[in-house]
């Protein structure tokens, strides 16, 4: 994301209200994403479709009526024609939008030709990594066509979720086979944790040069050794305890990790103990809304992070939403909130900008949505395909963000 980008979306001038480009430059944004239906549909709104006439309020005698029903059926059909030109004015007005603002959004990649995108020649294969702090097995998703210089994301599952049940449901395979990107899935071991939790709330699992960040730091590292990946896009996100894993390590290796995703997760270092951390998962954990609970130090950067969490999980409290939005530093952020309603959940979603104009912290609340991927896919466990794509907006996010004395906040 430009510093112009960020630092005029959503500008709200006295006199004329909302700044009048800022759902053209989204709008242009989706498109470079290849998404011209949302895009399409985002101009549609701005601009105010055809709306419908109002209900009558008494009956009509038969005649007056059905000369009226004559009259509702040709305002209809003008509606519909006006709806239909509209929808194609706003089509080309989307694709010219397109190369003027050119960089204004900065995917991870521009989508691959059909003929790539219909390939799925992308390889899912087995790994084993090993070091002094422990040994996990993990799937790579390597993609069909990579960038010289492409993008990792390491996604940590759920418990009693494994790398191919957790890929199946969040569908970043097929998103990554698309943008480029290489997806690793380290898979907890039932020797480490009966239920295959990662251990977010130990605290020789929390910190950096021990136990499993030391561990998915080391599997990060040897896969950026082996495989054509930009050391300055690596990202790591993760759903429940593995949500709370992600945060976890990400505050740990800020050097490592340009962006984090939390689903359904918990702050990090929330927790001491199993007791601790079934308190937590319930009520939030003491000292809620503290920067760093229980005590614990602050990263020197900020890393910017995307949180998702349903509403109406009845397995990990809302409010400990609330406290990984803390950490993330929105204090003195400029924030602005939107509502989506009509397709699936309705969802709200507060991005937080910093001084420089970037997003540095993205806030998806999902209403009616429990302890599930928002938008994942029926084939894995614990997925919600009514929400909106979790996978996706994570993709996006991080697309606009890398490490570096430039990029990071």
């Amino acid at each position: 994301m430009t510093e112009e980008f960020g630092s005029r979306d959503g500008e709200r001038d006295d006199k004329t209200g909302p700044w009048p480009f800022a759902d053209m430059i989204e709008a242009t944004r989706l498109t470079g994403l290849g998404r011209l239906e949302e895009a399409t549909a985002l101009i549609h709104r701005s601009l105010g479709g055809p709306r419908a006439a109002p209900a009558a309020q008494t009956a009509a005698p038969p005649q007056i009526a059905a000369n009226h029903d004559d009259a509702a059926a040709e305002a209809r059909n003008s509606a519909a024609d006006t709806g239909t030109r509209m929808r194609e004015v706003v089509g080309q007005v989307v694709r010219g939008l397109a190369p003027v603002l050119k960089g204004l959004g900065n995917p991870l990649r521009p989508p691959p030709p059909p003929a790539a995108r219909a390939g799925g020649t992308g390889r899912f294969v087995s790994l084993t990594h090993a070091e002094p702090a422990g040994t996990r097995e993990y799937k790579l998703f390597i993609p069909g066509h990579p960038d010289r210089a492409a993008p990792l994301i390491v996604m940590l599952h759920g418990c009693t979720q494994n790398p191919d049940d957790f890929a199946a449901g969040t569908g970043m395979n097929t998103l990554a086979e698309r943008a480029g990107v290489f997806v690793a899935y380290p898979a907890q071991s039932r020797h480490a944790h009966a239920q295959r939790c990662w251990n977010w709330y130990e605290p020789r699992d929390q910190g950096r040069g021990a136990g499993e960040p030391a561990i998915i730091a080391g599997l990060t590292h040897a896969i950026l050794a082996e495989h054509p990946i930009d050391p300055a896009r690596v990202y790591i996100a993760g759903l429940s305890a593995g949500g709370a894993a992600a945060l976890n390590i990400a505050r740990a290796y800020p050097d490592l990790y340009a962006a984090v995703g939390v689903h359904s997760g918990l702050a990090a270092g929330c927790a001491r103990d199993l007791g601790s951390a079934l308190m937590a998962m319930q009520v939030g954990a003491p000292g809620l809304g503290a920067p760093t609970a229980f005590g614990g130090p602050a990263p020197a950067a900020r890393v910017p992070t995307i949180i998702f969490h349903g509403e109406d999980d009845g397995t990990v409290s809302v409010r400990n939403a609330d406290q990984v939005l803390s950490q993330a530093k929105v204090a003195g952020l400029t924030a602005r909130s939107e509502t989506f309603e009509g397709r699936g959940h309705p969802f709200t979603r507060t991005r937080y900008w910093d001084e420089a104009g970037r997003v540095v912290v993205e806030d998806w609340r999902v209403r009616g949505a429990g302890h599930a991927w928002s938008g994942g896919r029926s084939d894995g466990s614990y997925t919600d395909p009514e929400g909106p794509d979790a996978s996706r907006a994570m993709l996006d996010f991080f697309a606009e963000h890398r490490l570096g004395p430039a990029q990071r906040p």
